[in-house]
């Protein structure tokens, strides 16, 4: 086809498309994720991670209650009012002699400290639950011992990015801190642990459960 100007488009010198091609090549490289260092080749964090508890656990947590629907929040709360969560459905709830919670039309919320059994898809309320204002939580040990990680910035959030990914929205929370990335989960027995060093490297990543084991008396 002809142009305004009267003149036929001229096909692009060889040259010309070489050089396009090696700039789009250096930019998809410049804007393409780096893999976390030592990845290549590295089993996958499986889809199941870990059993299930072995007795009852402890959470700390936001009870949402969304005209009936129970929910326990371990991770982000939006700050929106009335907020919202997404958490664990919540079985043996009763507000009856709780306090501490707020409400906004349908919607009850509050923060607890909760004890129950986890089956893996719902929390079973076996305890009165305790106010997070009031309850005193024993102190976890620093599984660091003080030590810092091994990890660079740079292997930190390659790390952070493919843990993410690979976790998805089991992810309650990640974080890059002292040379070694942390990440949050609802449940770990340590399977999720050994599956993590061996994809990152020992000690690259420590994996924390929101839910502990309560001690037997």
């Amino acid at each position: 086809p002809a142009t305004r100007h009267g003149r036929g488009m001229r096909n692009p010198r060889p040259s010309a498309i070489a050089a396009v091609a090696a700039l789009c090549g250096l930019l998809l490289t410049a804007c393409a994720t780096s893999a976390a260092p030592g990845t290549a080749g590295a089993p996958a964090l499986p889809d199941v991670v870990s059993g299930l508890p072995d007795g009852e656990v402890l959470a700390q947590g936001t009870v949402m209650d969304a005209g009936g629907e129970l929910e326990l929040c371990l991770g982000a709360i939006m700050e929106s009012y009335p907020p919202q969560c997404h958490g664990i459905p919540l079985v043996g709830w009763s507000w009856g002699g709780v306090e501490g919670s707020e409400q906004e039309g349908d919607i009850r919320w509050g923060a607890y400290a909760v004890q129950g059994t986890y089956d893996g898809t719902s929390f079973t309320v076996t305890q009165p639950p305790i106010m997070l204002a009031l309850f005193d939580p024993a102190m976890r040990d620093d599984p660091t011992g003080g030590v810092p990680g091994p990890a660079d910035e740079a292997t930190l959030t390659a790390t952070q990015d493919d843990l993410n990914t690979q976790l998805g929205d089991r992810v309650l929370s990640s974080w890059p801190q002292d040379g070694r990335v942390w990440v949050q989960v609802v449940w770990d027995d340590g399977m999720l642990q050994d599956a993590a060093d061996a994809r990152y490297g020992d000690d690259v990543v420590l994996v924390q459960s929101a839910l502990q084991l309560v001690s037997a008396p």
